[in-house]
């Protein structure tokens, strides 16, 4: 967990220095975002699109939250991937499909700071028991993260 830490640090030291990250033992890695809510998302569809990765969902949970006449920080979540990427590691571990395709949520917490927030690549690697050639694929979420997150 520290090796993530260090390096997930390292490459937001690299696109933004004012940037935190915060990686949790429940395999959750956090990023400040320099940026509102609905600007982050545009910036990560941006970027997931110059990719050519599947932008498979995309949930408004706050706005969801609010038809229903119930209040919510902003919050959204993006759902997005690469069958090319994903396929082998569900092949060999069926039980990936939970946590694929990635996912990235944007929020918006009480002080109104804004965050992204998504599984480590580490975590779904220990969580299957995947062979580290098939998580390689998946290892671009946190410069992708960060790549929309920095000024």
């Amino acid at each position: 967990m520290k090796r993530l830490f260090l390096t997930v640090a390292v490459a937001l030291t690299h696109f933004g220095g004012a940037m935190s990250a915060q990686a949790t033992d429940d395999g959750i890695v956090t990023v400040s975002s320099h940026h509102s809510v609905p600007e982050t998302v545009d910036r990560l569809e941006s970027l997931i699109k110059a990719r050519q990765l599947t932008l498979f969902a995309h949930i408004d949970f706050s706005s969801d939250a609010q038809r229903e006449g119930l209040a919510m920080q902003p919050s959204q979540l993006l759902v997005f991937g690469n069958p090319r990427a994903g396929t082998p590691l569900m092949q060999a571990m069926p039980t990936a499909a939970l946590d694929l395709p990635l996912k990235v949520l944007v929020w918006e917490d009480a002080g109104q700071r804004v965050w992204m927030s998504y599984n480590s690549v580490d975590y779904l690697q220990q969580r299957h028991k995947a062979l580290s050639e098939l998580m390689k694929p998946l290892s671009g979420v946190a410069a992708l993260v960060s790549a929309a997150a920095a000024d």
